[in-house]
């Protein structure tokens, strides 16, 4: 009975000890392998290595649950031996994770560099801007540097804003002029015929001295080869303090010089528009014959391309300004005409009909 408690005694003592020996023979197989990963320098073979050892079925993993067959005696050594591995084991792979990123960047930089040079197709159409979106840009940019603030407004507006308060009351004959178009069961409402609304909007918000321009879509009943139903116009005026006709015309000389060229003439004609007095037509110097006369210009050396003239003081009194007190003037042109004029078209219609081969003709920045 001795003996065989002797020999009880010996298997349980060597049962922690080989739990050890495994524990460091694990230990220098994972040194071997962490050597081979930073050889092979391979995120992958990284996370293999984790897995190898503390995976579900790694060999960390089987160490522990073999810790359950030791006696309670020998347990804390055995424990404490798998406990030291499988903590250096997880500070090696977090260092390991950390070397990988830097194994990463090393690889893309010593790889054969992408040439961004080279396009994806020999040739990829990029568009244009239209015509129109051209001369506006320029217009819009000219009066900026003139000190002139852009505005907008509505294009569906009242009527007030459109005709009552411009100096045309509802039996006026100029409103036949505009052929308008009105809305349905709306008849106080309509598609603004100029830009001449932003003007009473801009007055009933803000107070003098102003320098205004306004740009937009405006809508009238026409459709010939120099008039669309729908077509984009400009206005601008200035009202102050002793503003005469001569800082309008200075004004009006000095813009179209520098959309046009410094050897660009402009005249005024007399002419009657309702919110005016006086009023006049503004005419140009023939773009195609420099004045000579041709066809376009019917042999004249002129274009008329809009009108002008100072605010009557019945649209002041239709905001609530003092009329005595200040005075202004305004003019107006057509931006698709500016653009004809600018581009030479013999069509006013071509703007609007999407061709790509005449859009295509025109630039994609300005």
């Amino acid at each position: 009975m001795q003996h065989s408690d002797q020999s009880g005694k010996q298997q349980s003592s060597q049962a922690p000890g080989s739990l050890a020996e495994r524990a460091v023979a694990a230990g220098v197989a994972f040194t071997k392998d962490v050597a081979a990963a930073r050889a092979l320098r391979s995120p992958e073979g990284v996370e293999a290595l984790r897995l190898s050892y503390l995976g579900r079925k790694g060999q960390v993993t089987a160490l522990l649950e073999d810790l359950r067959t030791c006696s309670k005696e020998d347990r804390p050594a055995a424990g404490k031996a798998v406990n030291v591995l499988k903590q250096s084991i997880e500070r090696e792979i977090e260092a390991l994770k950390g070397e990988a990123g830097a194994w990463l960047v090393a690889a893309k930089l010593a790889a054969t560099p992408l040439d961004i040079h080279l396009p994806v197709e020999p040739w990829v159409p990029q568009g244009s801007l239209h015509p129109v979106t051209l001369i506006r840009r320029e217009i819009l940019g000219e009066f900026r540097r003139m000190g002139f603030t852009v505005y907008d407004g509505p294009e569906i507006d009242y009527d007030f804003y459109n005709f009552s308060s411009l100096n045309m009351p509802a039996d006026h004959p100029a409103r036949d002029m505009q052929d308008t178009f009105y809305i349905s069961e709306q008849e106080h409402l309509l598609l603004r015929t100029h830009t001449s609304n932003i003007q009473i909007h801009c007055l009933l918000n803000e107070k003098p001295p102003l320098r205004i321009v306004a740009p937009g879509r405006v809508f009238r009943v026409d459709s010939d080869p120099t008039h669309t139903p729908m077509f984009h116009q400009v206005e601008a005026f200035v009202i102050d303090r002793g503003i005469t006709f001569a800082h309008m015309k200075g004004t009006i000389d000095a813009f179209m010089k520098a959309v046009f060229g410094s050897s660009m003439k402009t005249r005024l004609r007399p002419s009657f528009f309702p919110f005016v007095e006086p009023g006049a037509e503004l005419d140009l110097q023939c773009v195609h014959c420099s004045g000579k006369g041709c066809r376009l210009c019917k042999q004249t050396g002129w274009l008329e391309v809009g009108g002008c003239g100072m605010i009557h003081p019945n649209v002041f009194e239709a905001v609530d300004y003092d009329s005595d007190a200040y005075t202004g003037f305004a003019f107006g042109f057509g931006i698709d005409r500016m653009a004809m004029l600018k581009y030479k078209l013999d069509d006013l219609r071509t703007l609007f009909e999407g061709s790509h081969d005449f859009l295509g003709h025109f630039p994609i920045f300005t």
